[in-house]
């Protein structure tokens, strides 16, 4: 059903030292451990959601058997869409990318006058 390094929506349902439990679908549940957390020292695992909080995680490992994932928030957006933070840089430079050639051409005529 699911694979490695899929994002999948997943709600908060509690809290340990060592990590944040999700709830994925009424199936599986998983566990971001607090080296999956952030790149950066992590001080307190709660203060990267709350309880109930719907939040986007991508799979590292799968156990089919006791219907477990293993999950990462690392660089994924987890609390607006589930993009990677490579992902959202590329989308947020769309507008520009967008533009650019009317600007050239502007700026050309507006050269040649």
């Amino acid at each position: 059903m699911y694979k490695i390094g899929e994002i999948v929506k997943c709600t908060i349902t509690g809290f340990k030292d060592y990590g944040i439990f999700v709830k994925v679908d009424n199936n599986y549940d998983g566990l971001i451990h607090i080296s999956e957390i952030s790149e950066s020292f992590v001080r307190n695992v709660k203060d990267y959601g709350e309880i109930g909080e719907e939040i986007y995680a991508t799979i590292l490992e799968i156990d089919e058997e006791a219907k477990h994932l293993k999950l990462s928030i690392k660089n994924t957006n987890y609390k607006v869409d589930g993009k990677s933070m490579k992902e959202r840089d590329l989308d947020g430079f769309l507008p520009l990318k967008k533009h650019l050639n009317i600007w050239i051409n502007e700026k050309i005529k507006e050269i040649n006058h």
